[in-house]
């Protein structure tokens, strides 16, 4: 069997097809991989690693907090310094609680499983981490800090809202909203990309959420197409905090190396003191996305998508309206302080003219339809999930009771590091 293509290479075999297939599976693995994973596999690429960018940018390769004007810092504190947020305020919630149906999700600490609680018989998204893999890697303070901003997201439409957190002496617990409209990237990679009037649709429902978290003094930092969900309508839900930065003032600015590569702004590869302006550059990322189909200045070689980033002009295409080439051009500006929502964050977003056919107060109270309805028949619906992840077995220790687990060093270890973890709803917000 042979197709022709429309470039003059001849003709496709079978076999190309086949090689084509497996790159683009590659590539959609790449997207799903987190920073550290990524970097620790091209540290290994002699070709990437050769370009000055790359060696700069490896030369970081956990994550930190510098004290900027600090010479002299004072040593790291040690985990349960760090994680300790007091006494946990759900002791008795227990992985027998429910019953564990089907992965949905995988990240490097864990997975995120449909489950069903079984008094209840309500379905939930819960997402299982694995403390010894994250003390592993030091990431106590990521996980701390999601837990910490799902904590203040419950009441917003278009974040994924915690009902309660838990853990054992091995594992740490979040109960999720259940959300099975399927990732904005699954929707991207099987239909390309979208036409304009949808992608207006979720970009404001995405700088709607983005500017919600800047009100609390929040950056999120990771906006990517496989963290944004659709619900059961067709609503986006924001979810995955991990690289969340909390207690970032209108004017204050972090310096933490993190993100997905594709989605990094300038400022960050440079290692420069950054604000919530970068997640306004990943708005823009992201739309740019939604309209082309691939994420703006994206390369297959990784040290020439770093290098475009920080030095190639955005080229934009003539196929989109010219308020929607105004609004990329503003958002992917490589100057933080002149890109769109330097000034006045949010309400720089909300009034450009692309917006101006949303009306916000009704989009806040979800009374827009949505473009796409996923058409899901229930929460047993899978079809939006990714067959990788369902199709692998939930595993038996999921559900193990701590009770037969042995507290050795390494095991009180973690428990300590993550003391206050547990997380329970004060009970009038069920009335």
């Amino acid at each position: 069997m042979t197709v022709k293509t429309e470039a003059a290479r001849g003709t496709l075999t079978y076999s190309r097809m086949r090689g084509m297939v497996a790159i683009l599976i590659a590539f959609m693995k790449q997207r799903r991989m987190g920073l550290n994973d990524f970097i620790q596999k091209i540290a290994n690429n002699s070709y990437a690693c050769k370009h000055p960018e790359v060696q700069s940018i490896l030369k970081i390769s956990q994550p930190q907090e510098p004290e900027l004007m600090n010479a002299n810092p004072s040593p790291p504190p040690s985990p349960s310094q760090q994680i300790n947020l007091g006494p946990s305020s759900n002791p008795h919630a227990k992985p027998s609680d429910f019953h564990f149906l089907k992965v949905i999700g995988k990240g490097s600490f864990g997975k995120v499983l449909l489950a069903r609680h079984k008094a209840e018989e309500a379905f939930y998204a819960v997402k299982v981490l694995q403390k010894k893999a994250i003390l592993k890697k030091k990431e106590e303070k990521h996980i701390m800090s999601e837990r910490n901003v799902l904590l203040k997201n419950v009441k917003h439409p278009f974040l994924v809202g915690l009902h309660f957190s838990f853990q054992t002496a091995d594992k740490l617990y979040f109960v999720l909203d259940y959300i099975n409209g399927g990732e904005l990237f699954y929707h991207l990679q099987r239909e390309r990309c979208f036409l304009e009037p949808r992608a207006r649709f979720y970009a404001a429902e995405i700088a709607s959420a983005l500017g919600y978290l800047h009100s609390l003094n929040i950056v999120y930092r990771d906006l990517k197409p496989e963290n944004i969900l659709l619900d059961s309508q067709g609503h986006i839900v924001l979810t995955d905090f991990g690289l969340c930065k909390e207690n970032i003032e209108p004017n204050g600015t972090t310096s933490t190396f993190c993100g997905t590569p594709e989605y990094l702004a300038p400022e960050v590869l440079h290692k420069q003191p950054y604000d919530r302006t970068v997640d306004w550059w990943c708005l823009g990322a992201v739309l740019y996305e939604m309209l082309y189909g691939l994420p703006p200045f994206y390369s297959r070689n990784t040290a020439e998508m770093y290098d475009n980033i920080l030095n190639k002009p955005l080229q934009l295409k003539p196929n989109i309206t010219n308020s929607a080439r105004h609004l990329l051009e503003g958002l992917l500006q490589k100057d933080r302080t002149k890109r769109l929502g330097a000034k006045d964050d949010f309400m720089e977003i909300k009034s450009h003219v692309f917006f101006s056919l949303i009306n916000w107060d009704d989009l806040i109270n979800k009374k827009i339809t949505p473009p796409f309805n996923p058409n899901v028949s229930g929460p047993s619906d899978l079809r939006h999930f990714d067959p990788e992840f369902t199709e692998e077995p939930v595993p038996n220790s999921i559900g193990r009771s701590p009770d037969s687990i042995l507290l050795t060093a390494s095991v009180k270890e973690a428990a300590e590091a993550f003391l206050g973890f547990s997380y329970a709803p004060p009970m009038d917000s069920f009335l």
